[in-house]
Order: structure tokens, then C-alpha cells, then sequence
């Protein structure tokens, strides 16, 4: 324990193991069979697939189980898995807005903070900022990337609506969904 503790970047080696691991373990065709049979879960899979897929960590067992249920109508398993993940993002955007709300007010006032963002609205103005973190943000929401990035970017930096990140987390969630199960 003391060795992961070591690395620089342990969540995100601890990230890249997750990623390695749910590989292996749907490629293993005796889970992949279980998996198919489970097709009586339905759409309750792919809602139980949507709450995994907002989180980093249990990402890439979302993408797996998706995968391997193999909905007949992709577009309803899209609907029903953003649905799950609305629910893990809205978690985890209440926890953010009300437990690092005075870290992110320390932050803005730090003087490397002023000085990045001035330095940014000189370079290329502030709806232009707007815009682009407002992308970033959706790409790492409608992505199996953790959405935790992206949820910290719109509750932490912007002012952005509960009703809003609603709207906006079930939409590019399920766009991602029904693209993974496109594929």
C-alpha cells in the first residue's frame, strides 16, 4: 500500500489498472456469456451501466456491461443509461458545490489564479473562455472519461443552474451512451 502511495499520479494509475482490468475481464468469455444472460436485467442493467458510467473509476465496467448486454433498441438503452448517469452526476455535483465551495472561493483569489485568467481574457477574451470550458467540459461528460472533471469544471468555475447541468449531463451522456453501443 505504501508503494501506490509512492507514485505521483496514483488515481490515475489506479484509473489506468481499471481500465486494463475491465478489459480483461470482458474479454473472458465465460463472463461475456454470464453477462448475455443477464440480458433479463434489461434495461435495469443498462440503468445499473448509466450510474457507472458518470464515475471514473467504474467507467470502463459500464462501457463492458453495455457491451455486453447488447440492448435491441439503443436508443431507449441510451435514454435509460443517461438517465442513471444524470443521477451520479447530480450526486456528485451537489458534493461539489456545497463541500469545495470555500476551496474553490480561495482558489479564485489566489494571485496565480488572477494572473492565469488575466493573462487568458487578453489572450483570447472571456466568452471565448466561456465556450471552451463549457466544451471541455462536455466532451469529458459524454465521454467514459471521469465525470468528475467535468462536473468540478461547471460547479466549481462557472455559475452554472442545478436545472442546467441536469439538462446538459443527460444529454451528452446519453449521446455517449448510444455511441458506445453504436460501435
Amino acid at each position: 500500500m505504501k508503494k501506490l502511495f509512492k507514485f505521483k499520479y496514483p488515481k490515475i494509475f489506479l484509473l489506468l489498472v481499471m481500465i486494463v482490468l475491465s478489459y480483461f475481464i470482458f474479454r473472458n468469455p465465460s463472463i461475456s456469456d454470464y453477462l448475455s444472460h443477464l440480458g433479463g436485467l434489461g434495461y435495469l442493467g443498462i440503468f445499473i451501466g448509466g450510474i457507472l458510467f458518470a464515475f471514473g473509476f467504474t467507467a470502463p465496467f459500464s462501457v463492458g456491461l453495455f457491451i455486453s448486454l447488447n440492448p435491441s433498441n439503443i436508443w431507449i438503452a441510451g435514454i435509460i443509461g443517461g438517465l442513471g448517469a444524470l443521477i451520479s452526476d447530480l450526486l456528485i455535483f451537489k458534493l461539489i458545490k456545497f463541500s469545495f465551495i470555500d476551496e474553490f472561493n480561495r482558489l479564485r483569489n489566489t494571485k496565480t489564479l488572477k494572473n492565469i485568467k488575466r493573462l487568458i481574457q487578453k489572450s483570447i477574451g472571456e466568452k471565448i473562455k466561456v465556450y471552451l470550458m463549457y466544451a471541455l467540459a462536455g466532451i469529458l461528460i459524454a465521454s467514459p472519461l471521469p465525470d468528475e472533471a467535468g462536473v468540478i469544471m461547471l460547479a466549481g468555475l462557472t455559475k452554472i443552474n442545478f436545472k442546467v447541468l441536469a439538462i446538459i449531463s443527460f444529454i451528452l451522456n446519453t449521446l455517449g451512451i448510444i455511441l458506445i453501443l453504436s460501435l
